[in-house]
């Protein structure tokens, strides 16, 4: 059977106050696309759909329309909550995911409820273990579903996951492509540079040995590097389809096809998606920005190597209008930082004592000094 697997769309990112809703319908829509040319039996959403908790309705629509389109290029599609996501918001919605043959799983339900079984066009069966995000204090309760003693309820993290892992991938069968999709972090992984680092610190990292040999591929979602991790099967993260901040615009966003059948090793061949607008990391004087040659479809991190003054990133804006952060170059900062001597405070007026403060970070400017002296009387 072939399966498409993609994963942390994060519809509804705010980018440096600039909405990405245009970008991810174009992403999406490219995604799409390449369901219909690939026509996979199954495609596997590993969680983090949305940005926040609280999806707008655009955002909501966007990712509901999404669905909507991958099931109708007539393949299963099944997707996870994430970290990001509200899980019992997603499960208000399996209603209307169910009457459209979308698998949706927010939360763990019942024991069961994680295991989705199904057939290709063909006849082909598969199992899925589908898991969404498991926080570490809802990891108790959902080891509580599987009668686990006391002493097992205050295992660490991974010993829970383990366990429930043990669990449902005891369907498993051996005339039947068995797959697994979660959303969390596997040792040995590497981050994209985007996530919440919350939830990919090591007290949530598992291992991969918690995967068994029995399982034809592990759908992985989380981390937003595209990247295989070593393990007992083929354990793969797909990335998110675009870069989610400027930490990860070095990484090729896209998805993974995959082909797996019982008794074979599973393929795995990356595709890219291009339709996001490209993320990029520039630095220097005014001047060397000015010169700079940049398409109109980037969005710019600039460090600016001057001294701190007002209307500087302004200035900035005006010669790269997709500047979306501007700050001055980490390394001035520090030379200036370094150099500057730190002087007594004590009985000093607030007037002095901000002077004193603009002239030890680089940043002495008299049109800021006035400023300060005015709102400084207004609210005194």
């Amino acid at each position: 059977m072939k399966i498409l697997h993609t994963s942390d769309w994060h519809v509804g990112k705010v980018l440096k106050g600039r909405p990405r809703i245009d970008e991810h319908i174009r992403v999406l829509a490219e995604l799409v696309r390449i369901a219909e040319a690939e026509r996979p039996d199954l495609v596997i959403v590993a969680g983090d759909l949305y940005e926040t908790a609280a999806p707008s309705p655009e955002a909501t629509r966007v990712v509901v329309r999404a669905l909507t389109a991958l099931r109708r290029t007539g393949a299963q599609v099944v997707a996870v909550a994430g970290n990001h996501d509200n899980g019992a918001a997603l499960d208000a919605l399996r209603g209307w995911a169910d009457a459209a043959g979308i698998a949706l799983r927010g939360t763990i339900r019942s024991a069961e409820d994680p295991v989705v079984t199904g057939a290709t066009a063909s006849g082909e069966a598969f199992t899925l273990v589908a898991l969404p995000f498991v926080s570490q204090r809802y990891a108790v309760r959902a080891s509580e579903m599987f009668q686990l003693t006391g002493a097992e309820a205050n295992q660490t993290y991974a010993d829970h996951l383990g366990r429930l892992l043990d669990s449902l991938t005891g369907s498993f069968r051996g005339d039947s492509v068995n797959l697994i999709t979660g959303h969390l972090t596997v040792v040995g992984a590497t981050t994209g540079g985007g996530e919440r680092e919350a939830h990919t610190i090591q007290a949530y990292a598992v291992p991969a040995t918690l995967f068994p040999t029995s399982a034809h591929y592990v759908a992985l979602g989380h981390l937003h590097r595209q990247q295989a991790v070593p393990g007992p099967c083929p354990v793969h993260y797909s990335g998110s389809p675009l870069a989610i901040d400027f930490g990860e615009q070095d990484n090729t966003p896209g998805v993974l096809i995959v082909e797996a059948a019982p008794g074979t090793p599973a393929t795995v061949r990356p595709v890219p998606i291009t339709s996001a607008r490209r993320l990029r990391t520039v630095s220097g004087t005014l001047d060397e920005l000015a010169a700079l040659s940049v398409d109109d479809d980037t969005w710019l991190r600039v460090y600016v190597r001057e001294k701190p003054r007002a209307g500087l990133r302004e200035r900035v804006q005006e010669l790269l209008p997709g500047a979306l952060e501007v700050r001055i170059d980490p390394e001035l900062l520090a030379q200036v930082g370094g150099t500057a001597q730190r002087v007594g405070r004590a009985g000093q007026s607030p007037r002095r004592l901000f002077a004193d403060y603009l002239t030890e970070v680089g940043h002495d400017d008299g049109a800021v000094r006035d400023l300060f002296d005015r709102l400084h009387e207004e609210v005194g």
